[in-house]
């Protein structure tokens, strides 16, 4: 029994009384709510660890993980203990103060994402807050009178949010056009190709942001070597290197950070998503003193964010990550899913690293993958006409793997017959 369930004044006021099906919810759902995520595909009402249950008492098993939030899965208990207890000591100061949870968070990420002596942390609620806080920092590499750094670069494909910063980040028309004129001075060139970014880096160059994998894009890796090719194109000419670690980052990959391997070190890097454990926070790195000085007091600023709660939660979330050795089993479970993925009649191509994978079917049936999947018990995501991504939480056991592997061959065949 949740709190809803125990409160008659809050079961009253959310209406959960009486047995009301999936089917009333989503219509006051259609109701009542700004309709720019489409119809729900379904009304979640509880879940644990890599489980969740629908209003009509249906079980699934979560393999998107709230679009790789869910890191520890649902309701995990050490996490939602500090929750309650940062709650019942102090759930939100403005940020005239801070907190103990809000610097030991801010010292942690320093420690795992190896920042030098200098660096700093700006915290967020979302993964496109702390993109657009990595958009001002960019705006704040201004150059010389002589030759202004007016010009950002991103890749096409890439999905850096929605908000107009990380809206003109985004490479997506679809998510841009209704929104133009959007902020100026972007230039998007093609994904991997290393002789575009050195025709595009120049010293007009502000910054150059990048996803190490692109997951909107259907879980697309960046080329080998072009980190590294854009960390010295980027150094050569003063120009920022940007890491957009949202999806990729704290442990998603079975790394803290997905461009560890690059053997780089970026001028920032944007957190989100995985880091709270389900509890929204996002956070901006700045790396060394020089980069972590072009925003000073006054010129950025939240309400909400590095709340002692948000922060709480990303702190136990990160010590479960770290105390059960979870990242090894993330390396784990994902070579378990992708070398039983390419083994699948219909199954093209599996891409990614980790717990973030995605792969391509031999027809345009990912929707109908999807609606099979939700009625065979199932959660997955298909970016694109051909593709499944899966990003589930990083506990999912061997066997939750397996018992998608087994059926996920009726799932495309179902997908193929309802064509």
């Amino acid at each position: 029994m949740n709190q809803l369930e125990k409160s008659p004044e809050l079961s009253e006021m959310v209406g959960t009384g009486g047995s009301a099906t999936g089917a009333d919810w989503l219509a006051r759902y259609s109701t009542s709510l700004l309709g720019v995520f489409g119809t729900p595909q379904r009304v979640l009402v509880r879940g644990a660890g890599c489980l969740v249950w629908d209003a009509d008492g249906k079980e699934y098993l979560d393999l998107l993980g709230g679009i790789a939030v869910n890191a520890l899965g649902h309701a995990h208990p050490f996490v939602t203990s500090v929750i309650s207890s940062q709650l019942a000591t102090l759930g939100h100061v403005s940020n005239f103060f801070t907190s103990p949870t809000q610097i030991a968070l801010a010292e942690k990420l320093l420690e795992i994402t190896r920042a030098p002596a200098g660096s700093k942390v700006f915290f967020a609620n979302s993964g496109t807050e702390a993109v657009e806080a990595a958009f001002k920092l960019a705006r704040r590499n201004v150059g010389s009178a002589a030759t202004p750094r007016t010009k950002i670069i991103a890749l096409e494909g890439a999905f850096h949010g929605r908000t107009m910063g990380a809206l003109a980040l985004t490479a997506k028309e679809a998510y841009r056009a209704p929104f133009a004129p959007l902020p100026g001075g972007v230039v998007h060139i093609p994904f991997g190709d290393v002789d575009a970014l050195l025709a595009a880096v120049d010293d007009t160059t502000a910054a150059v942001f990048l996803e190490p994998i692109q997951g909107e894009a259907g879980v697309r890796p960046l080329p080998a070597g072009y980190l590294q090719a854009a960390r010295a194109a980027t150094r050569a000419v003063g120009a920022l290197l940007i890491l957009d670690e949202v999806q990729t980052g704290i442990g998603r990959t079975g790394k803290w950070l997905a461009s560890e391997d690059a053997g780089i070190m970026p001028d920032a890097v944007t957190l989100a998503k995985g880091l709270g454990g389900g509890f929204p926070i996002g956070a901006l790195v700045t790396f060394g003193p020089e980069t972590s000085a072009l925003l000073s007091a006054g010129q950025h600023g939240t309400t909400f964010g590095g709340n002692p709660v948000a922060t709480a939660a990303a702190l136990a979330t990160l010590h479960v990550l770290a105390d059960q050795h979870v990242l090894d089993h993330v390396r784990n479970v994902g070579e378990r899913l992708r070398a039983g993925l390419a083994g699948i009649d219909g199954v093209t191509a599996v891409r990614g690293e980790g717990l973030l994978i995605g792969f391509d079917l031999d027809a345009d049936v990912a929707p109908a993958v999807v609606a099979a999947g939700l009625d065979a018990g199932f959660i997955v995501n298909s970016p694109g006409p051909h593709t499944i991504r899966l990003a589930p939480p990083l506990i999912l056991t061997t066997e939750q793997a397996d018992r998608f592997l087994a059926a996920l061959p009726a799932l495309l065949q179902t997908a193929k017959d309802n064509q």
